[in-house]
């Protein structure tokens, strides 16, 4: 429920704060006064788009709140919502919505405090409120509201919830079944691409770092003849039987390590000499033998420098086509195995996806009629419903009936497998076409309510549906902006029974120009124009008694207020109380006749 709307800076309006009780709550004022000023700052701050320019001239923003009881929120959407943007609603007690117009454009919006965004904003507006403008009550014309209405009616939101996920399953499998009849081509030269490049790649064995190898012993072998010299004539240097004994490094290393050595006899601190000596001793003799089977081992293998020549280039050819390294060419070949793989899976699979789609068909056509079954008992009752709610709105007694229909569509659904079978079209709801149809005078043959529905007729069947259906309307709040347009003084007094009906149910805030309308409220409120330093501002007063009696009266009869107006809105407020005791069971119903 909403308790309390604090306004800043907004149009007209300087500053205003406005207490709503449970029940009904009536707005009134003169033409102009800022009634619907009002409604688009209420409307800004759950969420609907605003514009810099309702920012007050001089003012640098504006700002709008509403407060919110949560420990009345019954439905659970709303908790959930909550609890999704890091609210602990077991800890709070009041949930307040802000939002901020920037006179620069910009704005920013607040739950209890914590930065949101306008769609978080919209999306806690509209499971906590339900505003109808002056032309909403058009929405009613719609044969998809009428379609909405007609579900809630028969509580078919979940069924019909449940159908549409089984709608899209069925739509998705079916695109996908058109997308491969008309590629099928296209799709065997992918997958024969695919095939080749993986075997090829797979084919090779690579292995990574294979090529720097390779490339190192192609190098090894085309210069064998070199090395094996190079390794010899070292080898000479080193220890060459051939030549003297004396001119060798390794002799000339022994006798170094023989002088050293008796160098250390005789002198103990030139030991490390002699040890010095020795280790380069030791370290060119395994410089020989390593030499020596160096060269004895590097033979030029004209057979293995053609396998390896042969490899490099099969490697360079894989290089040009699927990468510049081996590692790229070995990711390119995993990728082709995926992409292959997913081609050939049963969800690629033409005969697969059929077979899943005439599932799918069957189950859905057994939905779809089953709903629609459930659709035309509820517009039955539902259209008597309405015969007698707007009787009582005094459009006399207007024939109504609910159309529960199919639309033949080549492109939709086959109801059966017959050949004279219907396709009709389907979309998330079902299979069903809805449309009002009305005879306001007994007589008359039905036609279409979008085409023969005056304002006033519109305005209260919308209404009418309304009170019918507040039992199961989810909304706490429900706005009607002058949803009382178009109706007159005579029936104005039944509008406002249902209203009051309605309120019941739920908190009803209405913009009301009827007197008879007024007359229910549990809160009436008064918008007016003030003049202040120059300037027009629109403030909101609560009245209490003696003050709605007044308004009542210049409702009726205009400004001065007149004794016999005042009269007439005494009559009119004595009427209205009457009634709503006689319904809430504190005094008996008076006799009619």
């Amino acid at each position: 429920m909403l308790l309390e709307l604090s306004i800043t800076d907004f149009a007209i309006i300087q500053h205003t704060t406005i207490r709503f009780s449970g029940g009904l709550n009536a707005l009134t004022g003169e033409t102009g006064a800022g009634k619907s000023i009002l409604l688009d700052a209420f409307g800004a701050v759950v969420g609907s788009r605003v514009s810099s320019d309702l920012v007050r001239t001089g003012a640098k923003l504006a700002r709008v709140e509403a407060a919110f009881t949560i420990e009345s929120l019954a439905d659970d959407s709303v908790r959930e919502a909550l609890v999704e943007i890091g609210i602990d609603v077991a800890s709070e007690d009041t949930l307040i919505l802000s939002r901020e117009i920037q006179s620069n454009g910009r704005s920013s919006a607040r739950v209890n405090g914590r930065l949101a965004t306008a769609s978080t904003l919209s999306q806690l507006g509209s499971l906590l409120v339900d505003i109808h403008g002056q032309s909403d009550h058009l929405a009613i014309l719609r044969t998809s509201e009428q379609r909405n209405l007609l579900d809630r009616f028969a509580s078919l939101e979940t069924e019909r919830d449940e159908l549409g996920a089984n709608v899209r399953a069925w739509r998705l499998v079916r695109n996908r079944i058109q997308d491969l009849s008309r590629s099928s081509r296209e799709r065997e030269q992918r997958v024969d691409l695919l095939q080749f490049q993986a075997e090829e790649i797979e084919s090779a064995l690579l292995t990574a770092g294979e090529d720097a190898a390779l490339i190192a012993e192609r190098e090894v072998l085309r210069n064998a003849d070199r090395l094996r010299a190079d390794a010899l004539e070292a080898l000479t240097i080193l220890a060459d039987e051939d030549v003297a004994e004396s001119s060798t490094v390794t002799a000339l290393l022994r006798a170094a390590t023989s002088r050293t050595s008796d160098i250390a006899d005789l002198d103990v601190a030139a030991s490390s000499l002699g040890e010095r000596t020795n280790e380069l001793l030791v370290l060119a003799e395994d410089l020989v033998r390593d030499l020596r089977d160096y060269a004895e081992n590097v033979d030029s293998d004209e057979v293995r420098l053609a396998e390896i020549e042969d490899r490099i280039d099969a490697i360079q050819t894989l290089k040009r086509k699927y990468g510049s390294t081996i590692e790229e060419i070995m990711e390119f070949g995993q990728a082709a195995r995926r992409d292959l793989e997913l081609l050939s899976s049963s969800d690629n699979d033409l005969s697969v996806l059929q077979g899943r789609e005439a599932e799918l068909r069957v189950s859905l056509i057994e939905d779809a009629l089953a709903l629609s079954a459930r659709r035309a008992a509820a517009a039955l009752k539902l259209s008597a419903a309405i015969e007698q709610s707007v009787a009582d709105l005094g459009m006399g007694r207007s024939q109504i009936r609910i159309d529960v229909r199919q639309q033949d569509d080549e492109s939709g659904l086959r109801l059966d497998s017959t050949p004279a079978s219907r396709t009709v079209r389907v979309d998330e709801s079902g299979i069903d076409e809805l449309e009002f149809m009305i005879a306001p005078n007994a007589g008359e043959a039905l036609k279409p309510l979008s085409k023969i529905a005056s304002g006033g007729e519109t305005s209260r069947l919308m209404l009418a549906t309304k009170a019918i259906l507040s039992d199961v309307d989810r909304t706490p709040t429900l706005v009607f902006d002058e949803i009382d347009v178009g109706i007159g003084g005579r029936s104005g007094q039944v509008v406002g029974e249902k209203l009051w009906e309605i309120a019941r149910q739920h908190q009803v805030i209405v913009v009301s120009h009827l007197p008879q309308v007024a007359a229910f409220a549990e809160s009436h409120l008064r918008i007016e124009k003030q003049a202040s330093g120059g300037r027009t501002l629109s403030v909101v007063r609560t009245l209490d008694s003696t003050e709605q009696e007044f308004e009542l009266a210049a409702m009726i009869d205009g400004i001065p207020v007149t004794d016999t107006s005042r009269q007439s809105a005494r009559s009119m407020l004595d009427r209205s109380r009457r009634f709503i005791a006689v319904e809430s069971g504190f005094a008996p119903a008076e006799p009619r006749g």
